[in-house]
């Protein structure tokens, strides 16, 4: 399962993920600029890493466009976000860990995690299908099956659905979110939004008495996915 370990360094494991990361999201080339900011460093920094994962053969340059992925740079940044996704979850549901800590702990471990380590983790958890923010985890083939889900901050008035996703770019939100207790697989439904940029009004539970309702902030908002009542549309 593991590539030529004469390119795995962890430098080149996280430019891998970040790329694969914004590639997601843009399904366009990634700029230098926009790379840069992602990861905290100078865009200087980042063309000259990129002339090097050019030369590896992880990455292809567009001219005046930004850099994509190639086959093999997207099977390293899979089996990355595989070791930290898996990781995320041992953590939490074996050793308890709280989810707005995990993130960062895995951003270490996954530079290190042997596969046949990988393989007993994923045996001991059940072979989880998504980590402890509700992300995919690829599967042993990298395969990344992505769930059909919606900003709550794109969502109408009256809409309903679960809660199922959730950043994990900043732990605050995830802190609030837990002693709110509001947690991934609650139901919710959308009950006012307030006009010039003002909290949405979000109802969480199933109807009886420990529904909460939270006006929640529009930064909060884009960070949670749902999956809608009868799909996403």
């Amino acid at each position: 399962m593991a590539t030529n370990e004469a390119v795995r360094t962890p430098a080149v494991e996280d430019y891998t993920k970040a790329i694969f990361a914004l590639e997601s999201r843009r399904a366009e080339p990634v700029p230098t600029k926009t790379l840069a900011s992602r990861l905290g460093i100078t865009p200087g920094s980042v063309s000259a890493m990129l002339k090097r994962l050019d030369e590896l053969g992880l990455t292809t340059h567009v001219p005046y466009r930004g850099v994509r992925l190639t086959p093999a740079g997207r099977r390293i940044a899979l089996e990355v976000i595989r070791h930290h996704r898996l990781l995320e979850s041992y953590l939490a549901d074996v050793l308890g860990m709280p989810w707005d800590r995990v993130h960062d702990e895995a951003e270490v471990l996954e530079h290190v995690l042997s596969d046949d380590l990988e393989e007993l983790i994923a045996a001991k958890l059940g072979n989880p299908t998504v980590d402890p923010h509700g992300d995919p985890i690829p599967s042993v083939e990298f395969d990344l099956q992505e769930g059909e889900t919606v900003g709550l901050d794109e969502l109408p008035i009256g809409a309903t659905g679960r809660f199922v996703r959730v950043s994990d770019s900043d732990p605050e939100m995830l802190r609030y979110l837990a002693d709110q207790g509001i947690a991934l697989g609650d139901a919710l439904e959308v009950l006012e939004r307030q006009p010039f940029g003002g909290p949405l009004f979000v109802r969480f539970g199933h109807g009886g008495d420990g529904d909460r309702t939270l006006a929640l902030g529009d930064a909060l908002t884009r960070a949670m996915r749902v999956e809608l009542a009868g799909g996403a549309e």
